[in-house]
């Protein structure tokens, strides 16, 4: 796993249950827009649709990228 880099502005680092929108689970980090945080791993299992490219995950974010992009890595899929 990449190590994230911390973004003052965006509070401190945690690690979160989400739902993560991605076509293929072989990537470790993933854009803001693609993540969608929710209170609890029952609550990501839920929001899941696998059909739809939905994957239940735990994740560390938000971080900033080099390029200037806020980014979610992730810890593992549930």
């Amino acid at each position: 796993m990449p190590h994230p880099i911390h973004d003052p502005e965006a509070g401190p680092l945690s690690e979160v249950y989400a739902i993560v929108y991605t076509p293929r689970r072989q990537r470790d980090r993933f854009p803001e827009n693609c993540v969608e945080v929710v209170a609890s791993a029952e609550a990501a299992l839920a929001g899941a649709d696998p059909d739809h490219h939905r994957h239940p995950a735990r994740v560390i974010g938000p971080s900033r990228s080099s390029e200037g992009l806020r980014l979610y890595y992730l810890v593992g899929w549930l």
